[in-house]
Formats: structure tokens, sequence, C-alpha cells
């Protein structure tokens, strides 16, 4: 059932400090000394729930503001406490004080230790889950100050249309420790700054939320509530903190947001329809908490000085106009599928209370309407009030039956109805009602069939999620691998450029020395012309210039097609090498510069490089075949071994079967020595009774005849005794053989396993080898495929320059 409260205000007034008393500033504020709800400040009365003077402790601000929402919080209430007021008023004393210290911890350490004493004294069926989070709003962005990663985090609502911080971390504690740990860190991130008035003083607006959730285990009934803790940062004005620079602009956004939380404050003052909680992310967090549904609790926090007076009384008008909201709350209870069934039968039984006393009210009226007189222990007196109708009118069935009876009487009163139409609503309403019933018993069913599904999937998609979480982990495991292979392909390619870079530096040396000649072929040119006026006037030296001009030009144009040729010979040198290795061939000889006398002295040196470098590429292509062969004989080895190994083993096999049939054939020896040796002596019991019996000289004979016989079949027995023994002490010496043998088969068996891991650690290691040579055999054909592109690109320039020059020398 929701409830309509006011938001709870009350004023502190701290002190004054060191710099307002060395100022010389007064105390201006007046507490009336009957009343401890009303202060005085420059003639105007101010009343609100509680005043607390300058010489309140910190224990009994928090017993008259904070220690009752502890209990509301744990019977499923929403709170909030937040103090407001100037810069240096003591919000931040006041809210947390010194955390350990008895006399001055704030609200916030006693509030946390009065929530787990009153859990540890409540009923062991209830279990309790406790969440907490803390953040700020810093420059108007929401920052977590459990994790300082997150730091733009929004505001969202849930199914309920509750805003809620979505990403702030929560943390679980299950003691007063866990949570002043959380708070330390918290603290330790969150942004102070100093200004003229305030040494420590709060640039953010921090918010400590604490979630308290419980389940009774027997009833299973579910009851939440959040507690919020808000310390804000003070109003300020610049001329009096001094603020420059950065602490300016964080000055700017707290009266911003301190301004947009007056704005929602006066509009629920005076009842507007549109109220602006979305100009701050301050107010859309305290959406619930300003007109919603929480326990609100305003701590106003003052200077009683003169210099700070404005401030002050800009802040007792706050409070006041904060005292006239209302909030609307309720219990955040989630009820079981039992708990609606009891609570639809408790309406149903109100149900049947009122209709009863209907038909009576409607008995009596027939009377009065007959005439008959009613005495007044006769008359029905209709107790309404004793019924919650809110609760009636919560449940739409319920509402139909209760406008339905009340239609009928109505009528009755005004139609004069007959009893056969009384009975047809009657039965219209039970059939109604009947329905009604049906329709919440399978609306129950369809709920218990749906939370049964919801649980299906919830496990079915925490499976999900686990295989998905291996999935990426296998995923960003793969990504490094491929990160590492880019940047070793990076590396590869950066000095192919480097590579590239060198020839186009070739190319650019050899057309400025094109240029060169060209300037060069121009200036002839004009010799030329100055020659051939003179020429025209000597005829006779003419021909004999042209001939010696044309020898010099046959011999130019074959040593440059010499030159040439010469460099395209090297560049297929250097070609076939990269084509070999992928060497850097950055140290490699090149030519700068083409002269025609030492050509063939740096060519010479070069063709000797380069026939170096082939040598060495050979000597490698000989190791890795080399490498490929030992690769082979170690399989055909490590095939053989592993034949032998089979072998062994089988022979092994084959001599414990021996040695488990030679101990069994022994043990079956043993038991006919036994019995042997129990027939002897039963012999010779026998042997003793007739010695005793005989008396007569027959008798000595037949006791002699016996004892003759008696001796040949001991001898017997004794005979086999002795071959029994000769066979069992054969039996045992191949028993002990085979142990021996045994022994060195397993000894054997030892040497080849450890020969086979030797050769299995050594054929791994050449497998690792092989697949570098590999590598090294795709860069190198890489290398290949782009020099190929360079010497077709190299080529050609040399084609064009060959062009040219042809041009040139026509």
């Amino acid at each position: 059932m929701a409830n309509e409260c006011n938001i709870r205000v009350v004023c502190r007034f701290r002190p004054l400090n060191d710099s307002e008393e060395k100022s010389g500033s007064k105390i201006i504020v007046k507490f009336p000394p009957d009343t401890e709800d009303t202060i005085v400040i420059a003639g105007k009365v101010f009343v609100y729930d509680k005043v607390f003077r300058t010489d309140a402790t910190q224990e009994m601000v928090y017993g008259a503001t904070a220690k009752e929402i502890v209990e509301d919080v744990l019977s499923g209430y929403n709170g909030t406490i937040f103090a407001y007021g100037q810069t240096s008023s003591g919000k931040t004393h006041t809210m947390e004080g010194l955390i350990g210290d008895e006399k001055y911890q704030g609200i916030i350490p006693r509030i946390v230790q009065d929530i787990f004493n009153h859990i540890y004294k409540m009923d062991s069926s209830l279990e309790f889950q406790i969440k907490i989070s803390y953040f700020e709003i810093y420059m108007d962005k929401i920052r977590d100050l459990l994790d300082v990663s997150k730091t733009n985090l929004s505001v969202h609502e849930d199914k309920n249309r509750v805003p809620f911080v979505k990403g702030a971390t929560e943390r679980f504690v299950t003691t007063p420790e866990e949570v002043f740990e959380c708070i330390e860190d918290g603290k330790s991130n969150r942004h102070i700054a100093v200004t003229n008035m305030n040494e420590h003083s709060s640039r953010s607006h921090s918010v400590f939320l604490i979630n308290v959730k419980q389940e009774n285990q027997e009833t299973e009934k579910k009851l939440s509530g959040k507690l919020y803790l808000v310390d804000l940062a003070g109003s300020e004005k610049v001329s009096k903190t001094g603020a420059e620079g950065a602490v300016l602009e964080e000055a700017k956004n707290i009266n911003k947001s301190l301004s947009a939380l007056a704005n929602v404050i006066s509009a629920l003052a005076d009842a507007k329809p549109y109220v602006p909680y979305r100009d701050s992310k301050l107010t859309r967090i305290l959406q619930e908490s300003l007109g919603g549904n929480a326990r609100t609790t305003i701590i106003i926090c003052c200077s009683p000085a003169s210099y700070n007076e404005p401030e002050t009384k800009s802040t007792l008008m706050f409070g006041q106009r904060a005292k006239t909201v209302k909030n609307v709350v309720c219990v955040n209870e989630e009820l079981t599928a039992e708990e609606w069934k009891r609570r639809y039968e408790k309406e149903k039984d109100k149900v049947a209370r009122l209709k009863g006393q209907i038909a009576k009210a409607e008995h009596e009226l027939e009377r009065w309407r007959k005439g008959e007189s009613v005495g007044a222990e006769e008359q029905i007196k209709l107790n309404f009030e004793s019924i919650d109708l809110e609760t009636l009118a919560s449940s739409t069935s319920l509402s139909a039956i209760s406008s339905l009876s009340l239609s009928s009487s109505t009528t009755q009163l005004t139609t004069n109805n007959s009893k056969t139409e009384q009975k047809q609503l009657s039965n219209i309403v039970s059939s109604e009602w009947i329905k009604e019933k049906e329709v919440l018993y399978s609306q129950l069913d369809e709920k218990d069939d749906e939370i049964n599904n919801q649980s299906q999937m919830i496990e079915k998609y925490s499976i999900q999620l686990q295989e998905q979480e291996e999935l990426i982990n296998q995923l960003r495991k793969e990504n490094d691998d491929l990160q590492n292979r880019i940047s070793s392909l990076e590396i590869d390619n950066e000095s192919q450029k480097e590579e590239v870079k060198e020839v186009l530096k070739a190319l650019e040396e050899l057309a400025m020395n094109f240029d060169q000649k060209q300037q060069e072929a121009e200036s002839k040119g004009k010799e030329n012309e100055s020659l051939s006026n003179e020429l025209e006037k000597r005829l006779s030296n003419l021909k004999s210039i042209e001939e010696e001009l044309e020898t010099l030009k046959e011999v130019a144009s074959s040593q440059r097609k010499r030159i040439l040729d010469m460099m395209v010979l090297l560049l297929k040198d250097l070609m076939e090498i990269g084509t070999i290795i992928g060497t850097d061939l950055n140290n490699s000889p090149t030519i700068q510069q083409v002269n025609i006398e030492n050509v063939e002295e740096d060519f010479t040196m070069t063709r000797l490089f380069v026939s170096k470098l082939k040598g060495d590429v050979r000597i490698l292509v000989n190791k890795c075949s080399h490498l490929d062969e030992q690769k082979l004989d170690t399989e055909k080895m490590f095939e053989q071994k592993k034949g032998e190994i089979e072998e062994l083993k089988l022979s092994l096999v084959q001599n414990e079967a021996r040695l488990k049939s030679q101990q069994e054939y022994s043990r079956d020896i043993d038991a006919k020595k036994r019995k042997l040796e129990e027939e002897l002596d039963l012999t010779r019991e026998e042997l003793a009774k007739v010695k005793a019996l005989s008396g007569t000289n027959d008798e000595q004979v037949i006791h002699k005849a016996l004892n003759a016989q008696l001796e040949t079949h001991v001898e017997q027995l004794k005979k086999q005794l002795k071959e029994l023994r000769n066979e069992n002490n054969s039996i045992q010496e191949n028993f002990l053989k085979l142990q021996d043998e045994y022994q060195n088969f397993k000894i054997a068996h030892d040497k080849l396993q450890n020969d086979y891991e030797k050769l299995k650690k050594e054929d791994s290691e050449r497998i690792t080898k092989y697949n570098e040579l590999q590598t090294q055999q795709d860069l190198r054909e890489q290398a290949k495929h782009d020099l190929k592109g360079l010497e077709e690109t190299v080529a050609k320039e040399l084609q064009s320059l060959h062009n040219l020059r042809k041009l040139f020398v026509q």
C-alpha cells in the first residue's frame, strides 16, 4: 500500500572557523530557547523538522536524521540522505567525517555499522544480500570511484521506469570492514581542490549506494531496499573562493547542477505538470528521491557567520521549499504464488462478508416496505470502514463483484423486484466469481510455467556464456599470434621498402646524369652551329672534321652500349641472389656515377661479390638437403626402435604368462606334498594301533607282513616326495632365471624408452628447424616476386634511357 510523506529537512550550523574569526565575522543566527525546530535570521523565522546548533555532535545528528531510515530500508523501503549547502559549510564532515573515530565519524560509517547490527539481531531465517556502488558526478559526467576506467557512465531506466546508472561497479559485501575499504578506495579517487574558503573542497557530487535484498527462507518472501547517501559539492561564489582555470570550470558545473536541483524542488513544491529531471544527471539519479518512491532526508548545512549571510539565507530558502515536497513510498516486495493465493483468499472472505451484510440489509428493507417495524436490536449496522476498499479496487474481479452487488441493491430499492431477480443476480455474481477464480488460477499456472521456462533459459544462457567466454579467450590468443605475425611482416615490409628506396635513389642519380648529358649535348649543338658557320668558310677542313666526329660518335655509342649491358648483367645477378636468399642488399655496392674508365674494375668486383653470395646460398641449400636426409634417417630409426619396443613388450607379456603358470604349478606340487605327508601320518598311526593290538604269533606274522608293506609304501612315498622336491627346485631355478630375464627385459625396455624420448626430442628440434627454413624459403619466394617487379621497372627505365640516348646520338 502506497503512503504519502513529506521530505524531511533538518538544518545544521557549524561553528565559526579560523578565517571567519580573524576577519571579525559575527554569528547572525538566533536559536529560540524553547524549540528545536526554529531559527531566526535577520528577523525572518524558518521552521524545519530539526535544527542542530553549533555544538551538536555527530552522534546527535545521526540519531535524529538517519537512524530511522535503517529500519525502513531493512523493511523494504527506499531511502535517501543528502547534504546541501555552500562550500565549506560542513557537508562532507556531516556525511563522512573521520571513518573509524567513534566521536567524529559521520552518517555514512555509522549507518553502515547500524545496518549490519540490525541484520545480526534479525531472524535467522532471513537471508541478506548487500551490494554497494560508489560514483561521482564530475563536470556533469558520471565517474565510477571503484573503477576509474569507467569515466562517462549513462543513466538508464529499468522495466519499472526507475533510473539507475548503467555499468557502475557493484561489490558484494559481508562485513562493515569491507564497506569501509570500498569507501577509502573511492575517496582516494575523488576530485578535490584547494580554494580560499576550504583546503579540501569537493569538486564533485559523490553518491554512495547501498542495495539490500532479503529473502525469508521459510515463507519465500522477498524484500529489497535502496539507500542513497549523497554528499553534494557546495555552491560557490568566485569572488570568495578565488577559483581560476580548471577550478573555475568545475565551479561553473557545480553551480549549474545545483541550480537544476533547485528548479526540480521548485517545480515539485509548486505542483507543476512538468518537472525538469533531465536537465542534470544529478537530478536524474535522484528522481525517485524527489517526488518518487523513497523516504528522503535533506541536511542543509549552513555557516552562522555574517560574511556568508546571503549564501546562508539562500540555503535556508531551499530547505523551506524542499519541506513541502511529498513522496509516495511503498514496500519493494516480490510476492510469491502462495502469497498471491493467500491475498486472493483474504479478499474473497471480505467479499463474502460484504455480500452477507448486503443480504441482511435487503431483508430488513423488505420488512420495512411491508409495513413491519424493525427494532433497534434487529437493525443491521453496516461497518464498511473495517474493510479495506482500496485493496478491493485493486482487483478487477472484486471490483466487478462489488459493483454488481451494489447495483443490485440500488435497483431493488428503486424497482422493488421480486426474489427471483435476486436469485438470478446472485447466480450471475457466483458464476462470474467462479470464472474470475478460474482465470486467476490459470494465470497462476501460466506464471509458474513462465518461471520454470525462464530458469531453464537462464541455465542455458549461462552455459552458452561460458562457452562464449572460452571462445573469446581462444580468439584473443589467436589474435595475439596474428598481431605478432603482422608485426614481423611489417618489419620485413619496412626492410623491403628501404631496398626499394635505394634502388629509386640509384634511378634518380641516373636521371640526373642523363640531364647533365642532355645539357652537354645542347651546348655541343650550339658549338656545332658555330662550327658549321666556320665550315662553310673552310670547305677544305669540313670533311676531315666530320669523319673524326663520326668515329668519335661510334666509339661513344659502343662504350654506352657496353655500360648498359654490364648494368643489365649486374642487375640480373643481383636478382638471382634475391631469388636464392632474401638478404638485405643495403651493403651491396651501388653505382653512384658512371665512370667509363673504371667501370670494368667495378663490374669485376661486383661479379666477385655476387659469386661469393651464390656460394653461400648453395651452402645453405646443401645444409637444408642434408637436414632433410637426417630427418628421413631419424624417422626410419624411430620406426625401427618402435618395432623393437613392440617386440620386447610382446616377449615381456609372454614371460609374465610363463611365470604365472610356473607359480601355479609350484602351488599344485606343494598341495600334493602336504597331502602325501598327511597320508604318511595316517599310516603311521594305523601301524601304531596294529602294534598295540598284536599279541599272538599269528598276529606277529601279520604284523611283520604289514610292516613290510608299510615300509615299501613309505619308501615309495619318499621317492615321490624326493622327485617332487627335485621338480620344485628345478621350477624355482627356472623361476629365478625367468625373473632375471624379466629384469633384463625391463632394463632394456627402459633404455629403449629413453632412446625413444631422445629421438623424439631430436625429431621435434629438426621439425622446428625445418619449419624455420620453410619460413625463410617463403620469404625468399616473396622477395623473388618483389625483385621481379623491380627488375621489370628498372628494365623499362633503362630502355627509356637507351631510347633517349639513341635520339641524342641521332
